[in-house]
């Protein structure tokens, strides 16, 4: 009898648990695009295309070593819409009632699995260095689940930039040297692109008229969508742009996209490349002389430190972690996330880029549209949501702690060990952008006064209770006591009537 091997849309690797296991004289592949994963949410129509097309050309891949596959497209006519109800078409076609399948990233799709009435074996997702089991023994009797010394450990069980059971360079990390405002110029194109060859054409035309009203640009679309492409991606970064990645990993250009950042985070979230070997091509360059530790430190932390925690974070808090909000912020997101105008071009520029490119990088992500809506009390879920839809590379197992966590500081302190607001002093520093604002960043208050620097006040009176005693904060609070009383009651007045006017739906 045969089993059902389900393989979805983000585990596009022949090193997949679940098709380890198989056996491919027997076992029936079953790959499907359904509603229920293109509609949970509003996704960007960039990032349902990358996923289509890699699923399509993966499902060729496999029929061409042997694997029979059975394949659903979205607007198949026996589509059943749901990865349960494929499960469960195909098993009534082919008589199988057992499944193998490798555990997906979100716990919405895990229960889902789970109260499927078939006999499915969920095998852990073993792409990962941390296994649940290492994640849990690791943060097992600590006060605090800091990234930094998980970091270490992966060091160590990887050999990543290590001489003997020291970090290579004497320091486990150089972000001290990652964070240069931005420069002049950058000195490359920017990341490879690839032109649509005939099947993600195919996914495109059906893309486009299936989610006209999805928020983002389709097209042009430039995304590796196989593993050989991916390859070249990874190669091409490697070669041109990781030598200055670290050092302007936090910079930001208002015409530069990208500047030194590889956009290989939707190729390894999907499948086409490994964590590790995308490490091990990074720590080949340092060896060779092709690349500095610091840069090269900076994006290793970035995989198999960053990226394995919050996977670990996000298994460990359990299905209801999305949904905190600790700070108890309660204002609707505004319109501006969505592309309507806005006189601040800082996020007036994230938000252009993020709807033509599914993409920005961390600090983009983390210090305009997080930092934004964080001193602005926006709801989390809601902060959640949009960048759950908005990027490529967002999948809720990795997206969601970024977001509720280090973003929103809605998990209370499980990440972050204080809030990441700032003023707009900091953006200034880190971008070019505040040059061409409506406003003027150095300014308090009064007439084009900064937002930034008005809600940045705000956030903290009246979240006071909680942060003032907090180490890292202390010196934010005591500024802000020195400061002339009429003054104070100047700043959160006028951020007042700046949230008034933003609720209210009007341009900013």
């Amino acid at each position: 009898m045969s089993r059902l091997v389900l393989v979805l849309g983000d585990q596009l690797s022949e090193e997949l648990i679940a098709l380890r296991r198989a056996d491919k004289a027997t076992d029936v592949v079953v790959m499907a695009e359904v509603a229920a994963e293109t509609d949970y949410t509003a996704h960007h129509p960039k990032k349902i295309a990358l996923i289509f097309a890699a699923m399509r050309k993966f499902a060729a891949h496999l029929r061409k070593e042997g694997w029979e596959v059975r394949y659903t497209q979205l607007d198949d006519t026996e589509n059943a819409g749901s990865i349960p109800g494929e499960l469960l078409r195909r098993a009534e076609e082919t008589g199988a009632t057992e499944v193998l399948a490798t555990e997906p990233g979100e716990w919405r799709l895990i229960e889902a699995l789970r109260d499927t009435p078939l006999d499915i074996t969920l095998l852990e997702d073993d792409r990962f260095l941390a296994s649940h089991a290492e994640f849990e023994d690791w943060a097992k009797g600590r006060k605090a689940l800091r990234m930094e010394y998980f970091y270490r450990e992966m060091r160590r069980k990887t050999g990543l930039l290590m001489d003997g059971d020291k970090p290579e360079g004497s320091d486990w990390n150089y972000d001290s040297e990652n964070r240069k405002p931005p420069p002049d110029g950058i000195g490359h194109g920017g990341p490879m692109s690839f032109t649509p060859d005939e099947t993600v054409e195919e996914v495109l035309d059906l893309v486009e008229a299936r989610f006209p009203k999805n928020f983002g640009t389709l097209r042009p679309f430039h995304f590796a969508t196989d593993r050989g492409q991916a390859k070249r991606a990874l190669a091409h970064f490697i070669r041109h742009a990781l030598p200055e990645f670290g050092a302007y990993q936090d910079a930001m250009l208002d015409e530069h996209k990208y500047l030194n950042h590889a956009l290989v985070s939707p190729y390894i979230n999907i499948g086409l490349l490994s964590a590790l070997e995308v490490c091990e091509a990074a720590a080949e360059a340092y060896r060779a002389g092709d690349a500095p530790l610091n840069s090269v430190e900076g994006f290793i932390r970035q995989i198999i430190g960053w990226r394995e925690y919050v996977r670990g974070i996000y298994f460990h808090e359990g299905p209801e972690y999305p949904r905190r909000n600790r700070l108890n912020q309660q204002r609707a997101l505004p319109s501006l996330y969505w592309g309507a105008e806005t006189k601040m071009r800082c996020l007036s520029k994230a938000v252009e880029q993020t709807r033509d490119e599914a993409y920005a990088h961390h600090i983009q992500r983390l210090m305009v549209t997080g930092n934004f809506a964080l001193i602005a009390g926006i709801d989390p879920a809601e902060v959640h949501e949009w960048y759950l839809s908005v990027y490529a590379d967002a999948f809720e197992w990795v997206e969601a702690p970024n977001t509720v966590g280090m973003s929103q500081f809605a998990d209370g302190g499980v990440i972050a060990s204080k809030p990441y607001v700032s003023s707009g002093a900091y953006i200034d520093r880190m971008s070019d952008y505040c040059g061409h604002c409506a406003y003027k960043v150095k300014q308090k208050t009064g007439e084009g006064a900064c937002p930034f620097n008005l809600l940045y006040w705000h956030f903290l009176t009246r979240h006071r209770e909680r942060f003032e005693n907090n180490p890292r904060m202390g010196n934010m609070y005591r500024t802000w006591d020195r400061m002339d009383e009429e003054k104070r009651e100047t700043v959160l007045a006028e951020a007042e009537a700046f949230l008034k006017r933003l609720s209210a739906g009007e341009t900013v």
